[in-house]
């Protein structure tokens, strides 16, 4: 259920409405916005009497909403949520870069992967230490070493860290990683999700590559019902029927998780397409359609790569699209 307060409400009449409300058990998100304050009920609204409220002097407007995601939901929360990595921000008009390795493989090979990626505009450094393999035969990446260079990477360039965490056991690792972000993989591991919303720190959570939208928003509402508001969602591809790409980038995402969410959206072409020549047009139309960012992989030999080499751009090649993404920006703004 949603409650719109009118403009002119006083500040005190607005905390005894909500005292009142969580009298009956419900929690409450609150939405400040600059034309208006909204209310989000959480819990059995099927008690609370909506002519009762609609009939108070400081209450424009009740609704009951159907969907099952609520804090994450547009109607509870008007405004695009800006998440906030440093001085970096992230949605609400704001676009970012994120760009880096696959998986962590030496401290020359990050750090001068940081280094080429920053000069050619991207905001923050992406690089997995733990990596989810299909095959139990592949590399696994460097587990706590690979924490630790993405550590000296950031300190040589001053970009924000994004790495990947699998698995509870290894939180205290992640204690000083800028972004913590949940794999297509494990976008349902509820236990992981519920723990993350405890940590007030920025996640990056991704769409399971079999996965719905609404499945993707609850997964977003398990962190958020634990208290972390800090959610941002990737497209990064589904499973379908193409036989010539490693999953299909669903663009049309996009611009609907706008409309349902109030949270960013941003794109990975990389694992959508897993072809490198394939990620920059994706790229573009990803800019295009109104994604709040993309992350991209990038590697400074990707033949010789420890993964996921063939869908990877050399640097030359990201510093050539970073500035056709600006410019599809600025066209598209």
């Amino acid at each position: 259920m949603i409650v719109v307060i009118k403009s002119n409400a006083s500040p005190e009449k607005q905390e005894q409405l909500i005292s009142w409300l969580k009298g009956m058990g419900l929690g409450i998100h609150l939405s400040v916005g600059e034309f208006q304050t909204v209310l989000g009920l959480i819990g059995d609204t099927s008690k609370v009497d909506m002519d009762l409220l609609e009939s108070l002097d400081i209450v424009d407007s009740v609704k009951r909403v159907s969907e099952t995601f609520k804090c994450c939901n547009r109607k509870f929360h008007p405004d695009d949520t800006v998440v906030n990595v440093g001085d970096v921000k992230i949605g609400g008009g704001n676009f970012v870069m994120i760009a880096g390795p696959c998986s962590v493989e030496s401290e020359e090979q990050i750090v001068g992967i940081a280094k080429a990626v920053k000069a050619a505009g991207a905001d923050l450094l992406r690089g997995g230490a733990f990596k989810p393999r299909t095959s139990p035969y592949d590399f696994q990446g460097l587990k706590g070493e690979g924490i630790e260079l993405l550590k000296t990477a950031r300190k040589e360039t001053g970009l924000p860290i994004v790495t990947e965490i699998m698995n509870l056991k290894d939180l205290p690792l992640f204690e000083d990683i800028d972004v913590l972000q949940v794999g297509a993989r494990n976008m349902q591991n509820f236990d992981l999700l519920k723990e993350l919303g405890t940590l007030h720190k920025p996640v990056l959570l991704k769409r399971g590559l079999a996965n719905t939208l609404k499945e993707l928003l609850m997964s977003a509402e398990y962190i958020m019902a634990s208290g972390n508001e800090q959610v941002i969602l990737c497209e990064r591809g589904i499973r379908t029927y193409s036989d010539y790409l490693r999953n299909t980038l669903d663009l049309a995402a996009v611009p609907m998780l706008h409309e349902l969410s109030h949270l960013p959206v941003i794109v990975d072409p990389s694992h959508a397409t897993g072809i490198a020549r394939m990620v920059p047009p994706m790229s573009l139309a990803a800019a295009a359609c109104g994604a709040d960012g993309l992350i991209i992989e990038v590697h400074n030999d990707p033949s010789h790569a420890l993964c996921d080499g063939a869908q990877s751009l050399t640097p030359a090649v990201f510093g050539e699209l970073a500035e056709k993404v600006r410019s599809v920006r600025a066209a598209a703004m």
